[in-house]
């Protein structure tokens, strides 16, 4: 029962537009209320009428070694004892943009901010100045967060919404964006021929979360950066996902592909409110005050959030073997899934890699956003409502990315598998 629940909720309704913060947590497209959750530990997030969940949504992807880690969270208890917030310079923020530096090889210079969004945001502005052009390419079904430019075929919670499009978004601001087919190098570079000289920048997140996960196909993204470079265009990878969970060096650290900037979010700040964006010296040296590009934050490099997050980066480059586990155990949770959907029949397709996952209630290959959206979002609702029932907490949206944390230990994956088994089979019934 989730009676408490239910109760904050409604109560919460009163006063916030939805009764959430976010569009995703609304259980819009699965159907009942939002879980309300009183705490997080470790691989379990419990709510507020007692009932405990193995945590698959992991924040939306910070929690790579679980919630509340005991050292990140001593890392911001000290912190606290010296101030919340200063707005002026402190020692942390410039050690954990030493340290970003050090773990990402495409990365010269870094700002931090506030979110992903405000990452994203600054990367497209930066772009722009850089370039003297004022057309950016995104590719449909990618999030990059809710600034005006991005939503446009965007993914994630507006997929989610059924609302491709969000009213406030101008017209002006529309026609600068332009949308590509994620996977479709001839698809982008149509875009760029038919705009010659006016493209700033290609976005796109490497990996993508927020169509439901989809990987790129062989030799994809060397070919988008070759396009990028042919047509005097940068390439901001969108990392806010990506970055340091599936490695120490995010994606571009997989795939050897160096973009020309990166945005990051809220793992840099072990689960804090924070993000970053950074790239060559000489294209973040038009950031003010060293250049004529404003973008300003009281919070920027918050002395908890910088605290919490060099502790998270700390634990990564202390042990990488993280991402071997992760990966075992995505593979194990891919392998177990394939199988129950093929003993029940139903039409169901697994991405996977490292600890990113999703289940596709779809008998297509799910390559890019019009493959995503042939999936059967009602069949995943039961699925979702019959997982949350046995103590599993997946994202609430066919169209996000399923996380793994490393507090998942053989018993939480035992779970998981034999939750999984009773819902699909009560689907297929």
């Amino acid at each position: 029962m989730r009676e408490l629940s239910a109760a904050y909720f409604e109560r919460a309704n009163q006063v916030i537009p939805g009764g959430v913060n976010s569009p995703v947590r609304a259980f819009k497209s699965v159907g009942g209320n939002p879980v309300f959750i009183q705490s997080a530990k470790g691989a379990y997030l419990h709510d507020v009428d007692g009932n405990s969940y193995i945590d698959l949504i992991g924040s939306w992807g910070p929690m790579l070694f679980g919630q509340a880690h005991p050292v990140i969270e001593e890392a911001v208890r000290e912190a606290l004892a010296d101030g919340f917030s200063f707005g002026a310079p402190s020692l942390k923020e410039v050690q954990i943009a030493e340290k970003i530096v050090s773990m990402v090889p495409s990365m010269e210079k870094v700002r931090l901010v506030n979110s992903g969004t405000e990452a994203t945001m600054a990367a497209i502005r930066l772009a722009r100045a850089y370039t003297k052009r004022d057309k950016i390419i995104k590719f449909e079904g990618c999030y990059h967060g809710h600034g005006d430019s991005f939503l446009i075929a965007a993914g994630s919670g507006v997929a989610t919404l059924g609302t491709p499009d969000s009213p406030g978004v101008t017209v002006s601001t529309a026609k600068d964006t332009l949308i590509a087919v994620y996977n479709d190098l001839q698809a982008l570079e149509l875009l760029f021929q038919a705009n010659p000289g006016h493209v700033a920048a290609v976005i796109l997140e490497p990996v993508v979360g927020n169509m439901g996960l989809v990987i790129p196909i062989d030799g994809y993204l060397a070919g988008v950066q070759q396009l990028c470079q042919a047509y005097g265009a940068l390439l901001i990878f969108d990392e806010v996902m990506t970055g340091f969970r599936l490695s120490a060096s995010g994606y571009q650290g997989i795939c050897g592909i160096n973009p020309d900037l990166t945005t990051f979010g809220k793992i840099i700040g072990g689960g804090l409110p924070v993000g970053a964006y950074g790239g060559k010296a000489d294209i973040m040296n038009m950031i003010a005050p060293a250049g004529p590009v404003y973008q300003a934050g009281t919070l920027s490099g918050n002395p908890l959030a910088t605290s919490a997050g060099l502790a998270m980066l700390n634990l990564i480059t202390s042990d990488l073997d993280v991402y071997t586990r992760l990966e075992n155990k995505g593979q194990a949770l891919a392998t177990a899934i394939r199988a129950q959907i093929n003993k029940y029949g139903i039409k169901g397709h697994v991405n996977q890699i490292g600890s990113m996952f999703t289940l596709f209630f779809t008998d297509v290959k799910v390559e890019n956003f019009a493959d995503a959206k042939t999936s059967n979002t009602q069949l995943f609702g039961k699925y979702f409502k019959g997982m949350l029932d046995q103590g599993i907490y997946l994202p609430p949206s066919q169209f996000e990315s399923w996380f793994l944390s490393d507090a998942i230990g053989d018993l939480e994956l035992t779970k998981i598998i034999e939750a999984s088994d009773l819902s699909l089979r009560a689907i297929s019934a």
